[in-house]
């Protein structure tokens, strides 16, 4: 063999054994986060790597970081290092890699570990179209939204059945991005409960706060709850409404739905008193949006199971119109059992529909379409015959048949007053017929006292 082929082996030889020890001979070590990997603003995260025993040296490398980001020696037994960051914040947001070396000889690097940050954002909207209630079986679209003008988002799936998806964001007008997702068919089964975050796509690590939670609701058949609330159907723009959802069964979960709403509000239940169980869901202040039909469900912790639905609940809300209807009463405001009454709800402004309502009363407004009489709308509500349980006061409202759950401002109060019935089916007018008849015996029977007495004194005079 010449001198300069023997040359060109061995300079092959030591290029090869370098290339070999480079790429790394020993096993890729396991990367992971604790407490996990998507982490809240400010909290601590630890980055663990393992790799074989007798490690001498443990690395870590951020990528887009020229230089190697951490290294720390093993811990016992030499077999796995740790990197701590005591508060997560936006610059440690990316993908790591880890190694090692044992004793000479670097490991390949590891998978990459994506290290995401989470409220650096507001927090988008997640909803479901056309309703968080979904029939057994049926299909649903989950609706991520932001008004940051975010260009992708995250939906995750939580519990045992986890899953996530990466969507990219659609422009709206007035900068308002969001993010279609088809869930289905959902069954009751298991629960379905969803959060999304939003981000921008040249910091996919960067995430906003997580949405409030959503969960699709399946109905059940188990007893079905009721649904109330102490202000009563009517509520005046900018009160404050709490609608409490009640049961028998002892549930310990409530969730609350509203006819062509997107979002389901949970509650726990508690206890008011023995064998009932209560959730109270305020919405006040009242803003037109919180007009509509409710229905609430009852649940258990441990279950994914709902109840049938409550019966519906209409709130009703006055004050959106600027319309102020007036209320009379015929044939006037104190009447007698039995009678026949009508209240007039009249309004000079064009209306569809009017209310009237009773204070304090269970039931719903009565409804009736409006007429238009002598240069007025107006509806009549008859009541016959009354008793005493139509006392009370009346106020009505005008609505429009474009939003049913939106009202005029309340007339005027009027109240009802409903006496017992008279004895004998003597009204009020024969009792004052009764009464003069009286006075008028009353004054015969003076003229007569007095007549004798007049005539015997003539007798005497003439005597005399």
């Amino acid at each position: 063999m010449t001198p300069s082929l023997t040359a060109l082996l061995c300079l092959g030889l030591r290029v090869g054994l370098r290339t070999h020890v480079q790429a790394g001979t020993l096993p890729k070590p396991t990367i992971w986060a604790e407490p996990g990997s998507v982490i809240p603003w400010g909290s601590p995260v630890t980055i663990w790597c393992q790799g074989t025993l007798g490690a001498r040296e443990f690395r870590l490398d951020k990528e887009g970081s020229s230089a190697p980001w951490d290294r720390q020696p093993p811990l016992e037994p030499r077999d796995k290092g740790k990197f701590s960051i005591p508060h997560m914040t936006q610059p440690y947001a990316g993908r790591y890699h880890c190694y090692y070396l044992s004793p000479t000889v670097w490991s390949e690097r590891s998978d990459p570990l994506e290290l995401v940050v989470t409220g650096v954002h507001n927090k988008p909207t997640l909803s479901a179209l056309p309703s968080p209630v979904v029939t057994s079986g049926g299909n649903v679209t989950l609706r991520c939204g932001s008004w940051q003008g975010l260009d992708g988002f995250i939906l995750t799936k939580e519990g045992e059945h986890k899953s996530s998806w990466t969507l990219d964001a659609q422009r709206r007008p007035y900068g308002q991005t969001q993010a279609l997702h088809p869930v289905g068919p959902v069954t009751p089964s298991h629960r379905w409960t969803f959060r999304c975050h939003g981000f921008n796509r040249d910091k996919p690590q960067v995430w906003s706060a997580p949405s409030d939670p959503l969960e699709l609701l399946v109905p059940g058949v188990s007893g079905k709850p009721s649904l109330l609330t102490p202000q009563g159907p009517v509520v005046a723009s900018g009160q404050s409404l709490t609608l409490q959802c009640r049961s028998d069964v002892g549930y310990d979960r409530f969730a609350l739905s509203q006819e062509g709403g997107q979002a389901l509000p949970q509650r726990p239940g508690r206890q008011p008193q023995a064998g009932l169980s209560q959730a109270d869901f305020p919405l006040g202040p009242v803003t037109s949006t919180h007009g509509g039909r409710y229905r609430c469900y009852g649940g258990h912790s441990l279950s994914s199971a709902w109840s049938a639905p409550s019966d519906p609940l209409d709130v009703l809300v006055a004050g959106w119109f600027p319309d102020t209807p007036s209320l009379s009463v015929q044939p006037g405001p104190v009447v007698a059992s039995g009678e026949n009454v009508t209240l007039l709800c009249q309004s000079g402004s064009r209306t569809d529909t009017f209310l009237l309502s009773k204070e304090e009363a269970a039931r719903p407004p009565l409804r009736l379409r409006s007429k238009y009489r002598g240069r007025h709308f107006q509806a009549e509500f008859s009541m016959s015959p009354v008793t005493s349980a139509h006392s009370g006061t009346y106020r009505c409202y005008s609505s429009l048949s474009s939003n049913p759950y939106l009202l005029s401002h309340a007339s005027a109060p009027l109240e009802l007053v409903v006496s017992a019935s008279h004895p004998q089916g003597y009204t009020v007018e024969n009792l004052i017929r009764m009464g003069v008849a009286g006075l008028v015996l009353l004054g015969l029977g003076i003229l007569l006292f007095q007549a004798p007495h007049g005539h015997g004194g003539t007798q005497d005079a003439a005597r005399s």
